[in-house]
């Protein structure tokens, strides 16, 4: 957190010397940090109204159900395969349910009516390689201001979608993109829709015209001023951020969309534009929909190459935690490395953004293999990220490690389905989750608090999240076990005497010198005091950590 030199002199003197209940310890404050999220790739969740499916769309380029050869086994596909809001919120019960509290889906604005005959042959482990694919994800935009025809049904518009996802106590995050169209070059014949874009009213405005970007002429073709004479992603045509216009058409279409009840957004391919463009998108975001929070896809291991991002004068954009997710890929999956390997990720002290505790943390998405790990490694995750510092996100069927370890054409985007969503509840990765997130979902030391490690060394885990804030008191204690066998805690450093809580059971402790407890293989144990901390270090710790974070 930012905050002034004279504000760090008075919280470390309160510390010091002054009153417990005048003290304010957390982490961060703000709103959105006290959610959980659950990550739907729309077209592959569930189809939950066959009519929208498109299924003749294409002719000879068609769009629906392109199933790829096999990689290591699972037959990836790169058309469409119906799923759409009503199967998204006929879902809603099973995912507040579990403990999340919003859900963020892929773009929801219109893509091309054909699969690309362009860009490189798809393989097992090629990125950005297009040909044949189709616009199921969402990120493939034509027409901005439009949905796509595959999403809404009779009487369930986007509006309608967002309604019924708030009123299951469940807010929506709108993926969005600020960098790129469809792809528009390489075809061997012009495609429609491949490469333009189309304002509100349906006006053609850009045209990339199957050129390749150096043969674009934008200071005499209009049709070309949308976009850049460089290539940046694959053949995505790539849109100038110089351009007014472009701006213009952008703010317009989301702020038409966030006006139907987004509550979050998040950023696609944020770093393919420059900070100054965020900070003028944020700005006008903002001044139609104050503290709107939005966090960007930075793919970057670097936390110094992410965090500008996140800094006020580049528009405050929080973004997604890639050091952490490649922390906990080498600690929860098959490597299996110590807990020593997340203390340089956590960034706790003196780190690069402006609130570490903003951002948003996840171990796998929709852009690389999903997490590879046991059972038991997916449970161990999720107790640490729902648990630690962040806002935690879960890719969908995460819950019952679903498609394990598979790259984008060999199963990470694979349909879900109805049936899956019945039988999850059955798989031990589901029931844990629901677990520590509804946990999470009642504690705001969880959510917000200031984390303060005590142990994170091989197996094992100990630290306090603590939050003072306005009248509200509550410390955690979180001990993580991560191995085989059962492991017994005893934490004295910081420890707050008192009567704490166990989270899971409600029986009351009554501690002074030392806390002790068994954890199990595997397991979370959580402790809360709900009551102002009295103890003199560990408020003059928690003081400095105010001022520095």
């Amino acid at each position: 957190m930012i905050r002034p030199s004279v504000l760090a002199s008075i919280a470390l003197g309160l510390a010091l010397a002054g009153p417990a209940s005048a003290e304010e310890f957390y982490g961060t404050l703000e709103p959105f940090a006290q959610e959980a999220v659950y990550f739907v790739m729309t077209d592959r969740f569930v189809n939950g109204d066959p009519s929208n499916d498109q299924r003749d769309q294409g002719g000879a380029h068609r769009t629906f159900d392109i199933p790829l050869a096999p990689c290591d086994g699972q037959v990836g596909n790169i058309g469409y395969l119906g799923g759409d809001f009503r199967g998204l919120l006929d879902n809603a019960g099973y995912i507040r349910d579990l403990g999340f509290t919003a859900v963020w889906l892929t773009p929801i604005v219109d893509n091309p009516d054909q699969a690309f005959t362009g860009g490189d042959e798809v393989t097992c482990d090629g990125f950005l390689t297009d040909r044949g694919k189709t616009g199921f994800h969402g990120y493939w935009g034509v027409h901005f201001y439009r949905l796509d025809e595959h999403l809404p049904s009779a009487g369930l518009d986007f509006s309608g979608l967002t309604a019924g996802l708030r009123a299951q106590g469940l807010k929506t995050v709108l993926d969005i993109v600020g960098n790129h169209g469809s792809p528009a070059w390489t075809m061997p014949v012009a495609q429609p829709q491949f490469g333009q874009l189309f304002d509100a009213g349906g006006r053609l405005v850009a045209d990339h015209q199957n050129l390749p970007p150096d043969q674009l002429d934008p200071a005499r073709n209009p049709l070309h001023a949308f976009y850049n004479d460089k290539p940046d992603l694959a053949q995505l045509s790539d849109l100038d951020a110089g351009n007014p216009a472009v701006m213009d058409y952008l703010v317009g279409a989301y702020l038409q969309w966030i006006g139907q009840g987004v509550d979050a957004l998040r950023i696609d391919t944020i770093r393919h534009q420059p900070l100054s463009f965020w900070k003028e998108f944020s700005d006008r975001i903002r001044a139609e929909h104050p503290g709107m929070y939005m966090f960007g896809e930075a793919f970057d291991y670097d936390a110094a190459k992410i965090a500008p991002f996140t800094l006020p004068q580049n528009g405050g954009i929080s973004v997604l935690d890639f050091p952490m997710k490649q922390a906990m890929d080498e600690v929860f999956g098959r490597s299996g490395a110590g807990f020593e390997r997340m203390v340089p990720a956590l960034q706790l002290e003196d780190g690069p953004y402006a609130n570490v505790y903003d951002l948003a943390t996840f171990y796998d998405n929709h852009d690389m293999r999903r997490l590879d790990a046991s059972d038991a490694g997916f449970i161990d995750a999720h107790n640490w990220l729902f648990t630690a510092r962040g806002i935690p996100v879960v890719y969908y069927g995460s819950e019952t490690g679903f498609m394990r370890g598979q790259a984008e054409h060999g199963g990470n985007r694979a349909y879900f389905g109805q049936d899956r969503i019945d039988a999850a509840p059955a798989s031990a990765i589901h029931r844990e989750l629901k677990r520590i997130a509804t946990l999470r979902r009642e504690s705001p030391a969880l959510q917000r608090g200031l984390q303060l490690p005590v142990e994170l060394a091989g197996d094992r885990a100990a630290f306090y999240r603590v939050y003072q804030h306005k009248g509200t008191a509550q410390t955690a204690l979180v001990l993580l076990n991560k191995g085989d066998a059962p492991q017994a805690f005893t934490v004295s450093r910081y420890l707050q005497p008192g009567t704490w809580r166990d989270g899971f059971s409600g029986e009351t402790v009554t501690v002074g010198r030392k806390l002790r407890a068994e954890v199990p293989a595997h397991g979370v144990r959580v402790f809360f005091l709900d009551q102002p901390l009295t103890r003199k270090d560990l408020r003059a710790e928690l003081a400095k950590r105010m001022a520095t974070d």
